[in-house]
């Protein structure tokens, strides 16, 4: 029997997951990490936090198996994307903590560039928008406003990379510093055409080229060997890296054109695949590479994004305390038949797509006396298939394909409520496969696919079985009904964060 390891390393945890050659999951073990929060809107992780997590769920996801490092085939990794550690490969030295995808502190520059700039040169160039989303705002602030940096970034004595760097130079001792196309693509800093940094794009941000990671393939070739002194004891080849929506995508076997899938985690990301085509959106969405195997053309998607779906959960969990656990939740929004006419917004920093509006926030409309705790629970869980909605009609325009079935997965896959409103909201069934892990089991893919364990792509969708299927039971009148008042809602959020000019 082979073995894979995927090493998935999320926003609020890590974990390392090892799969049989079958793509069944073997053993696990998984960490939280702290979320750091140094003023509003600022979002950052202590990397070595990261590091020693990953190491730990590597040794005990082992031992749960009874293996050794060596009797792993690969390693894969998958990330939380545009989230950036600079640090200095020769020594070792970090900089700063991690800037977090959620970060805006990248916010006035970027409203600065965007007057500068027109955004469609920036959409044709990198297939994405201006946003702080992105790791190069979060690079220019850093160069910016820590002392010393630029400087021994112009030596060629820091790097800026994603997790899959970070983690990747470590796992091989200082041996590889790579980023694979699925994460380069969210840097706001490739072309995407030729998945190569771009000299424009780096001179726009103000960013030295010699500070940033080598671009590699998502699979099909070994970047480097781990180093015997680390969690895994032996040499393994590192051989599979890709961005963490994409690894689902991956996982969820959408190989070819007109397959999608939607992850509710931390936040909800919808990818559908465009096949080696480039398709630039009219609405809002971006444009990414989806991998990219050895030294064919890349394949590319359409993705939509949503900060806020899973963290709503905590949120009422933790902050207004309505509930004790996500499960509380379910059981009190599957109390009423409906929101009770209340809509939730969670716009904490801003609208990503299809708005893009880093000026709104959160709101919650439609409150009357007849609301309850369970009608907000409802609401909570309803935010992100409204969410999901928008962005899925969206990618159906942009791409010209009706999609007939929707492929989900990620924690709130669990939520029953939000499964069955969700297939209600698009009028589709919602299908979740058998094997939930998908973001690690995509990793895994991409590793094994490297060092020969699994053929082809092919094999790979051989693999992909159903588990549960939400059929829509809504009807067009009430559908058309419940999206008006969110759209109203929506609309509400805007224009919120902003000086007193502004206003007048």
């Amino acid at each position: 029997m082979k073995y894979v390891g995927a090493l998935d390393q999320g926003t609020t945890s890590t974990r390392f997951i090892v799969f049989d050659q079958k793509g069944s999951l073997v053993s696990s073990h998984q960490l939280e990490h702290q979320q750091i929060y140094p003023q509003p809107g600022w979002v950052e992780h202590d990397p070595w936090e990261i590091w020693d997590n990953s190491s730990e769920c590597i040794s005990k996801a082992l031992k749960a198996a009874n293996l050794k490092g060596s009797d792993i085939a690969g390693i894969g990794i998958t990330n939380q994307r545009e989230t950036i550690v600079a640090w200095n490969p020769k020594t070792g030295k970090v900089w700063h903590n991690a800037i977090v995808w959620q970060d805006l502190r990248g916010s006035d520059l970027i409203e600065r560039l965007k007057e500068q700039v027109d955004a469609s040169f920036l959409q044709k160039k990198s297939g994405l928008l201006f946003s702080p989303y992105f790791a190069a705002s979060k690079i220019a602030w850093l160069l910016d406003h820590v002392e010393g940096l630029r400087d021994e970034a112009e030596r060629g004595d820091v790097v800026f990379g994603t997790i899959d760097t970070w983690l990747t130079w470590n796992l091989t001792g200082g041996k590889a510093l790579v980023t694979d196309v699925s994460n380069a693509s969210r840097y706001l800093l490739m072309n995407i055409e030729s998945c190569q940094w771009d000299d424009e794009l780096l001179a726009l941000f103000n960013i030295p080229k010699k500070a940033l990671p080598t671009i590699v393939p998502s699979s099909g070739m070994v970047y480097a060997h781990t180093t015997p002194s680390g969690p895994l004891r032996s040499e393994v080849p590192v051989c599979g890296i890709l961005g963490d929506q994409q690894a689902a995508l991956f996982g969820q076997a959408c190989f070819t054109e007109g397959l999608g899938k939607s992850t509710y985690g931390t936040g909800c990301f919808l990818l559908v695949n465009t096949g080696r085509k480039l398709v630039t959106s009219a609405q809002g969405l971006l444009t990414t590479v989806a991998y990219q195997l050895g030294n064919e053309p890349p394949m590319y998607a359409l993705e939509g994004s949503i900060a806020v779906a899973g963290s709503l959960v905590q949120w009422a969990r933790d902050n207004l305390k309505i509930v004790e656990t996500p499960q509380e939740l379910d059981k009190l929004a599957s109390s009423v038949p409906d929101c009770g006419g209340v809509y939730i917004v969670p716009a904490f920093s801003g609208l990503f797509a299809p708005y893009w509006r880093s000026d709104a926030r959160g709101v919650i409309a439609g409150l009357t006396g007849y609301v309850t705790r369970a009608h907000l629970a409802r609401a909570i869980l309803e935010a992100t298939a409204f969410q999901a909605h928008d962005i899925f009609k969206g990618m159906e325009k942009d791409s010209g394909i009706e999609m007939t079935t929707l492929k989900v997965d990620g924690g709130l896959t669990n939520s029953k409520p939000l499964m069955e409103f969700q297939a209600d909201l698009l009028g589709i069934p919602v299908i979740r496969p058998l094997v939930v892990e998908t973001t690690a089991l995509g990793a895994a893919y991409a590793a094994g696919l490297s060092v020969g364990v699994w053929k082809d792509l092919d094999e790979l969708a051989s693999y992909w079985k159903e588990e549960r299927r939400w059929e829509p039971t809504m009807s067009d009148e009430v559908r058309c009904e419940k999206i008006r008042f969110w759209k109203k809602a929506v609309n509400r959020t805007l224009d919120w964060v902003g000086t007193q000019e502004d206003e007048q």
